[in-house]
């Protein structure tokens, strides 16, 4: 595992709830989707967590779930997805998640910079925006570029 520092940012606000993109939580529409192709979200909390880890960067190596051209909305063409298991850390406690990487040549919408990895997590108490976080990812699926080998 590579544990990576970060800081809680704003993002998109779509995964959670509807926006003027989305008359729902994205989400929410794709659990039953990815439950479907072997991955079962539901236990976790109905959003992302944006976590800055600037200056570094990361790149998706070999995750341990890829799902390939979901149609899971009638709004744009299918997106691809992938999901690498991870940990939240927070005020020292453990918290199990997934990165989330829609991958950008699929997604119509919502440009994630490199600098930014979603998690889906179990719901983290009194977490907000601005608040440091840390993330272990595994190596073998997820390189960061930036970083001094650990």
């Amino acid at each position: 595992m590579n544990r990576i520092s970060g800081i809680l940012v704003r993002g998109h606000q779509v995964a959670s709830r509807p926006s003027k993109d989305y008359p729902y939580s994205t989400l929410e529409k794709q659990k039953p989707y990815f439950k479907e192709l072997g991955l079962d979200l539901y236990p976790y909390f109905n959003g992302t967590l944006n976590i800055s880890i600037a200056p570094l960067t990361f790149k998706m190596r070999q995750p341990e779930f890829t799902f390939d051209k979901v149609e899971w909305t009638d709004l744009h063409p299918p997106e691809t997805f992938s999901f690498s298991r991870c940990k939240v850390i927070f005020k020292s406690k453990e918290y199990a998640g997934w990165v989330y990487y829609p991958h950008p040549e699929t997604k119509k919408n919502h440009f994630q910079n490199p600098s930014l990895i979603e998690v889906i997590a179990l719901e983290i108490p009194n977490i907000q925006y601005g608040d440091s976080v840390d993330v272990e990812i595994i190596e073998d699926e997820i390189k960061v570029e930036g970083q001094e080998a650990s």
